[in-house]
């Protein structure tokens, strides 16, 4: 049988935690522990400064708009015309076609388990950021003008979680198929520049506070990294 999409370095045997720090896993894991210390400072900050909860939040909101008028964004006027199609890469009809089409592929090459993995990692990944969510029920900000429209709860981040779970998801299973080592840094950068481009587009448009953005990359990172390790794991008991 072949191999093409076995995990390159994922310890067979034992349970073991060295998949974390495998080639694939390496700079997913450090961007997702990235994202939970900046989430944690930016919380510790905000309490500091006079006990005001979003006071950090309210600062690099206010730092993307222009003094004298906040419905507009620093920049010049194609920044967020820019800012609008990146953020589209996070949207739900956009990842819900790159899924599509991951899934079609990989069930075309008779790979059932990675395709349902797959499935199942978008659709837990959307269930948990739509918890979160209801269990904060942190309003939109009302600092400054929203740039696209938005109806939704702003904690955690959607778009920067789900950008999380699908791309580096999808990266990490094929940088796995992949012998160079530059290639295989190359896609996870790749997907990790995609994902922090749709996050920080949401700042910029005034759609989310910095730290719901930071906190859907931690969650969105960490549930890529658990589903990966989870099929690894089903991969390894099954011997394909």
């Amino acid at each position: 049988m072949s191999n093409r999409l076995k995990p390159s370095n994922i310890p067979t045997g034992r349970f073991s935690w060295r998949w974390l720090i495998s080639r694939e896993g390496r700079p997913v894991a450090a961007f997702a522990s990235l994202a939970i210390v900046l989430f944690l400072a930016m919380r510790f900050a905000s309490e500091r400064a006079e006990g005001e909860q979003l006071a950090l939040d309210r600062i690099l909101l206010l730092a993307l708009r222009r003094p004298d008028d906040l419905a507009q964004p620093i920049g010049p006027a194609w920044l967020q015309h820019v800012m609008i199609d990146m953020t589209a890469l996070g949207s739900t009809s956009v990842l819900t076609l790159i899924v599509v089409l991951a899934v079609s592929y990989l069930l075309a090459i008779r790979r059932r388990l990675v395709a349902l993995v797959l499935v199942a990692s978008v659709a837990g990944g959307a269930l948990l950021n739509v918890f979160l969510k209801m269990s904060f029920a942190r309003p939109r900000p009302d600092l400054v003008a929203h740039l696209v429209k938005e109806t939704t709860m702003s904690f955690p981040s959607g778009h920067s979680a789900n950008s999380a779970v699908i791309y580096l998801t999808l990266a990490i299973l094929l940088a796995s198929t992949q012998i160079r080592s530059r290639v295989r840094w190359l896609i996870i950068i790749c997907a990790l520049l995609i994902t922090m481009i749709v996050g920080l587009s949401r700042v910029y448009l005034g759609v989310h506070w910095p730290s719901d953005v930071v906190a859907g990359w931690a969650v969105g990172a960490t549930w890529a990294l658990f589903c990966w390790f989870v099929m690894a794991r089903v991969r390894d008991r099954l011997g394909v």
